[in-house]
Formats: structure tokens, C-alpha cells, sequence
């Protein structure tokens, strides 16, 4: 049975892949979701439809450009619309692509700092009061390679790095009433095929640098999400979830 009690959590890009898995596990937990999209309004339907079957008026919808700032005030006013109210910001729709030097360009720092921070801050900043009152948290989508550069990513990694000190900046500026920690992903989902295609021999490469020896999955992001949820003394943090890749050095051969 639905209550106005039961918590709420919007995801950014949340309609495939890791986003989507984190929707299902905090449905699954009694939250009440907001499944955000851009251009993925068919699935993001489809997730809330199904959940809305297990639970009526559990899940809705917002769909939105984040790198148009014309269209954040419209989206959070949908966001504290759709429940009345709102206890979790998950930033996680991310841009990601190669962007080498002979050939970055200005549209390429727009994008990739443009969702990976800039929307991020301004969507955190809005939410503010909302999240304050509810003593909510704000969860972050780092990456591993925010402090490792990736080879030819120097853009996309500048933005990661700059997403991982705002966590632990608006920790502290928001600290007590709001709880700020981020999640690294290291290897859990190969890129989608439309935006790169990684040969059996690179993968393999990628699996060599784990210590673990293998990808991780979405449900390992999901269960780490709902961990820094339940944890009310963790705030300003920042836990990588890469079967030790982070750690560097030569694994086993």
C-alpha cells in the first residue's frame, strides 16, 4: 500500500542499463521512483509500467534535455510534482566518448562537462530545500578514471574529477541536513555497440587490469547505492566498485 511517507528517488538517464537497474533495486526496497530520459521515452515507459503493476502509482516519468538549462526549472518542478515530495537525487546521466586532443572540440566539453557537471550541480542546487527537509542525500555517478585518466578521455575525466570534488564540496556545505557520496564504476557493462566497439582483444585487455578478473554487474552499483542510503553517518565518500581495478600494479598472470 502506497503512502506519502514512502520515500522518493530521482535518476538521471535512468531508462537502460545502470541507471535502470537502480530504479528496479530502490522500487524493489519500497521507494517511490522518478525514471528520468531524453531520448529513451519508449523504455523509460516500458520500466514504469512495469513497476507501476507491482505497485500502483509507485513510478512515473520525466523526460528532459539536462544540457538545456531552458528546460530545468520545467523539470524540477515536474520532479517535486510527482510525488510531492523528494528524498534522493541520483546523478547519473553521463556523456562518454574518446575526445583526443587533435580532435576535441568545443561541443565535445559542452556535452561531456555539460552532463557530467554542470547539470549535476544546478539539478543538486534546485533540489536543495526539497532534500533538505527530508534529510535526503545526493548520490553521484563518478568513475574510477576520475582519478586515473583514461587515454584519450582527458576531457570526459577532467569532468569526473570535477563531479568527485563537488561530492565532497556540497558534503560539507550541505552537511547535516543533506548526505553527499558518490559511486565509481570501474568495468561493469561494455560500452554500447552504437558508441564504441571493443574488440575481443581489448576486452580482454580491460579483464587483465582487474584484480577480480572479470566485470562487475549493474546489481553490484544498485546494491552500493542502496548501502549509502541506509548509511546515515557516511557522507563526503566516494567507493569504487571495480573488482580492484583502482588499485593498480600487475594482476596474476
Amino acid at each position: 500500500m502506497l503512502t506519502s511517507e514512502q520515500p522518493v528517488a530521482l535518476i538521471t538517464g535512468s531508462a537502460k542499463r545502470l541507471g535502470r537497474q537502480m530504479i528496479q533495486t530502490l522500487h524493489s526496497q519500497g521507494y517511490r521512483v522518478i525514471i528520468h530520459c531524453n531520448q529513451s521515452r519508449a523504455d523509460a515507459d516500458e520500466l514504469a509500467q512495469s513497476l507501476n503493476l507491482q505497485r500502483q502509482h509507485s513510478a512515473t516519468v520525466v523526460q528532459a534535455d539536462l544540457l538545456n538549462e531552458a528546460y530545468w526549472p520545467e523539470l524540477v518542478q515536474q520532479v517535486l510534482a510527482c510525488f510531492n515530495r523528494l528524498d534522493v537525487l541520483v546523478n547519473n546521466a553521463s556523456s562518454f566518448y574518446a575526445t583526443p586532443v587533435a580532435k576535441a572540440s568545443l561541443d565535445d566539453w559542452q556535452d561531456l562537462f555539460g552532463s557530467n557537471v554542470k547539470a549535476p550541480y544546478f539539478l543538486s542546487r534546485a533540489l536543495v530545500p526539497e532534500l533538505s527537509q527530508r534529510q535526503g542525500a545526493i548520490v553521484n555517478m563518478v568513475d574510477i578514471h576520475a582519478q586515473q585518466p583514461l587515454a584519450q578521455h582527458s576531457i570526459y575525466c577532467m569532468a569526473k574529477a570535477a563531479l568527485l570534488m563537488m561530492t565532497k564540496s556540497l558534503a560539507r556545505e550541505l552537511a547535516p541536513t543533506i548526505r553527499v557520496n558518490a559511486i565509481a564504476p570501474g568495468a561493469i557493462l561494455w560500452p554500447p555497440e552504437q558508441s564504441v566497439v571493443l574488440k575481443e582483444q581489448e576486452k580482454a585487455a580491460i579483464l587483465a587490469q582487474i584484480p577480480m578478473q572479470q566485470l562487475g554487474t549493474p546489481e553490484d552499483i544498485a546494491q552500493t547505492l542502496l548501502f549509502l542510503l541506509q548509511s546515515p553517518y557516511i557522507t563526503g565518500q566516494v567507493i569504487a566498485v571495480d573488482g580492484g581495478r583502482s588499485l593498480g600494479g600487475q594482476t596474476k598472470a
